[in-house]
Parts: C-alpha cells; sequence; structure tokens
C-alpha cells in the first residue's frame, strides 16, 4: 500500500523538479554548469541562447532550488547545487536509450520476417 507521505512526496516532487527539468533547455543549463559555473550571457554563449531566454530558464532553475547564484561584480555567476541531479538525469538516459534500443530490435525483428 502506498503511504501517505509517500504521496505526498511525489507530489512535492512533480510541483518542483519534475517542473523545472521537463524543458531540455533547462536540462542543457543543468549539464552546462555542472562542468562549472557560468554567468547568464556566458551560459547562453554556449548554449547559443538569447540572454532573455537564458535568464528565464535560470530564474526557474534558481526558483526551484537546483542552482545558486552569486554576484561578482555586475555579473551574476551560476552554480549547478547538487551534483547528484546531474547522475539522476545521466540514469534517465540510459534508461531512454535502452528503451530506443529495444524498440530497434523490435522493428528489426519484423522486417526481417
Amino acid at each position: 500500500m502506498i503511504s501517505k507521505s509517500l504521496k505526498q512526496e511525489i507530489s512535492q516532487l512533480e510541483a518542483e523538479l519534475c517542473y523545472a527539468v521537463a524543458d531540455s533547455t533547462r536540462i542543457l543549463i543543468l549539464y552546462a554548469l555542472d562542468e562549472g559555473p557560468y554567468s547568464v550571457t556566458d551560459l547562453g554563449n554556449e548554449l547559443e541562447l538569447p540572454q532573455s531566454s537564458t535568464s528565464r530558464h535560470l530564474k526557474i532553475l534558481r526558483d526551484q532550488g537546483l542552482v545558486s547564484s552569486t554576484r561578482q561584480g555586475r555579473k551574476v555567476i551560476y552554480h549547478l547545487k547538487d551534483r547528484r541531479l546531474i547522475q539522476a538525469l545521466n540514469l534517465l538516459r540510459e534508461v531512454l536509450r535502452d528503451r530506443i534500443a529495444h524498440k530497434a530490435n523490435i522493428l528489426d525483428r519484423i522486417t526481417e520476417s
């Protein structure tokens, strides 16, 4: 039986974490920040995004507690808060690759028939 606390935790997970990583651009930002801190401008240049888009995505990630920011003079520098998030994303990517490979195998068997 699923406990009430598990239901509440899953609800919070969906509301906070899943929302933040439901966008491919935000996932790319997290991977970039895993390599090191970035300013908005440098991150936008790295990902070939307009500064306004980069800022909007970073705000969502910061509001959800996945990245932190520090001010260095006129620049705001963003950092990944918890590397376990990258480990979780990598695990999800492995699951996705396995699913794609499984589907490809099924298609191969169908076309061989």
